[in-house]
């Protein structure tokens, strides 16, 4: 088993920025991946970014340069700093783990809401 603990998430103006936190813990060094995911009200789940055991990291297209993910491998913790955030980011931010390429273990998630 993995527990993820996301943090990070609130209330930021147009143009804001905003920095989340994942901790990991359990069997983390059974996971090849950690990775952010999001949900929009009245939408599905999208994939935000990812970052694998070597540290190399993949993004949504639409998000590159805005977003950035990165990893403190000796605390288990991921981060995923956003910027130049709108309206348009406001969702329910997802810490998720891949054990096999499979994304099995998900948080709880944590709310960012962009104000116009």
């Amino acid at each position: 088993q993995v527990q993820l603990v996301e943090s990070g998430g609130g209330l930021v103006q147009t143009g804001g920025s905003l920095r989340l936190s994942c901790a990991a813990s359990g069997r983390t060094f059974s996971t090849d991946r950690l990775g952010w995911f999001r949900q929009a009200p009245g939408k599905g789940r999208e994939f935000v970014a990812l970052m694998n055991w070597r540290g190399t990291s993949q993004y949504a297209d639409s998000l590159k340069g805005r977003f950035t993910i990165s990893r403190e491998f000796a605390k288990n913790t991921v981060f995923l700093q956003m910027h130049s955030l709108s309206p348009a980011d406001t969702a329910v931010y997802y810490c998720a783990a891949s054990i096999g390429g499979s994304f099995e273990y998900w948080g709880q998630g944590t709310q960012v809401t962009v104000s116009s």
